[in-house]
């Protein structure tokens, strides 16, 4: 009974309370912080592993949200139609996804060592910076640790039942959690914290993922300009 309980509160109303404060958070941290709404950067130290990692972490990262953007979102019976078998598509993600997830998986590991492993830039990193990196290291492990299960069954009937699920979440209908109530652990875990990423993405860097740079030309606020006086003293004005 408790675990009925814990299925239908991880699944069925913490993937809500997930979005709520990912969409209420990222609005009210644009409006009130938009001087916060940019990713710190520290590419004076290390440039070189700092470019290596980057493009690494985001192409792979890319492909991997596209992919799941796609193959969690879109109809089952656009699938049918375009003569998809569940069978074809479960080789397909297993294919596509293994590749970009190993290609993320080093650019990841690039980026890690280099803020943990570097003094300067452990020093000026904030926990926040250092928490998501590793948050997202964790996702990728298991992402790509479900493959190792997902090859136990071809089929594809385990992907349909994310696909019903991540599609009756966001058309708010029932019997969503029943649906991955039996699936294997490591599926679980993936969803919970893929949803937990969703919960923290407004309090971390990974706001400038929303950016558009035209935003930046009407920000509100001030910063301070030093000038010299003409007897060399210097003086502050406030500047937009």
């Amino acid at each position: 009974m408790m675990a009925s309980y814990l299925n239908q509160f991880f699944f069925g109303v913490y993937p809500y309370i997930c979005l709520v404060v990912f969409v209420v958070g990222c609005i009210l941290r644009f409006d009130h912080g938009q001087y916060s709404w940019r990713s710190g950067s520290s590419q004076l130290l290390r440039r070189k592993q700092l470019v290596a990692g980057s493009v690494l972490f985001h192409v792979g990262i890319l492909i991997i949200f596209g992919g799941h953007f796609v193959g969690l979102l879109t109809p089952i019976w656009v699938f049918d139609a375009l003569g998809v078998s569940h069978g074809a598509k479960q080789v397909l993600a297993i294919v596509a996804g293994g590749f970009a997830g190993a290609i993320c998986f080093i650019g990841i590991l690039l980026l890690i060592h280099r803020r943990l492993f570097d003094v300067r830039i452990r020093n000026t990193s904030s926990l926040g910076d250092t928490s998501i990196l590793l948050i997202l290291f964790a996702q990728l492990l298991l992402g790509l640790s479900t493959i190792l299960v997902s090859l136990q069954h071809l089929d594809g009937h385990e992907m349909v039942k994310f696909m019903e699920w991540a599609q009756r979440i966001l058309t708010f209908r029932s019997g969503a959690a029943e649906l991955v109530a039996g699936v294997h652990p490591i599926f679980k875990a993936h969803l919970f914290l893929g949803l937990t990423i969703f919960l923290v993405f407004p309090f971390t860097r990974l706001v400038h993922m929303l950016s558009a740079p035209v935003w930046y030309l009407n920000r509100r606020g001030f910063q301070i300009v030093r000038t010299r006086n003409q007897d060399g003293r210097k003086a502050v004005r406030p500047a937009e």
